[in-house]
């Protein structure tokens, strides 16, 4: 169970991360959310998609690790198997909340509940300190802020981005039926991808505009890494196999 905390140097100078264990907590996520400023280091081995939320319909965009809820087919032997972590994997067991003095501002918090959370005698070999001795960030935790900066930051020009999709009617459904080597089959739904046909008849004014703010190249990303769903659909395989 989640216990979030603001994070705080003397509560919580002593405990230590183990990094590995923060990371496996990702391991029974089939997707998650990720900003245009990752999305060449994703594109390297993820499927890059859309999912619409049936209640307020936005869309954001998210990497995809597997074909159900629950299955992540990049860890293998409790581990990732991956070249590239995506930003909501590496900041575990941190988020960001909002100040209860400013809401306008973001402090840091920590789940305390997460099991990647160890003792101050734990195995240093393993396990990494937030804070050193005299309270003051270590190289771990100025990581994992830059990490919470990129997030954050990263909100408000991927949604630009979508919304400029949606408006130019770019976005469609993926239609997706697999069959497995074993003879099992499955049904994608409630993926969204780029409409390339649309793409294609755009207008010069439109196409200019896409590439002043920087969009087409996004857009020709998202589309290359669609091919890694062969790449899964092999990890699914291999899986069902018992490889």
């Amino acid at each position: 169970m989640s216990t979030l905390v603001a994070l705080n140097n003397q509560l919580h100078q002593s405990i230590r991360v183990n990094i590995q264990a923060a990371e496996i907590q990702g391991s029974h996520l089939n997707m998650v959310p990720v900003v245009l400023s990752e999305f060449l280091k994703l594109a390297v081995q993820f499927p890059i998609v859309l999912t619409k939320d049936k209640d307020t319909g936005r869309f954001n965009c998210v990497a995809l690790f597997g074909f159900q809820a629950g299955e992540n087919l990049f860890i293998t032997h409790n581990q990732w198997n991956s070249l590239y972590l995506p930003l909501q994997i590496r900041r575990q067991p941190f988020f960001l909340g909002k100040s209860e003095h400013d809401e306008s501002q973001f402090v840091i918090c920590i789940d305390t509940g997460s099991k990647s959370i160890q003792p101050e005698n734990a195995d240093a070999s393993v396990n990494t300190a937030i804070f050193d001795v005299d309270g003051k960030e270590t190289a771990y935790l100025k990581n994992i802020k830059s990490i919470l900066a990129e997030l954050v930051n990263g909100e408000e020009p991927t949604q630009a981005f979508i919304t400029t999709l949606a408006s130019l009617k770019l976005l469609q459904p993926m239609q997706l039926e697999i069959t497995f080597a074993s003879g099992e089959s499955t049904r994608i739904e409630g993926l969204y991808t780029i409409n390339e046909e649309h793409l294609n008849r755009l207008s010069t004014t439109d196409i200019n505009s896409l590439h002043t703010q920087g969009y087409l190249s996004f857009i020709y990303t998202m589309m290359t890494s669609i091919g890694h769903i062969y790449g899964l659909i092999d990890k699914k395989n291999k899986r069902l196999a018992g490889n």
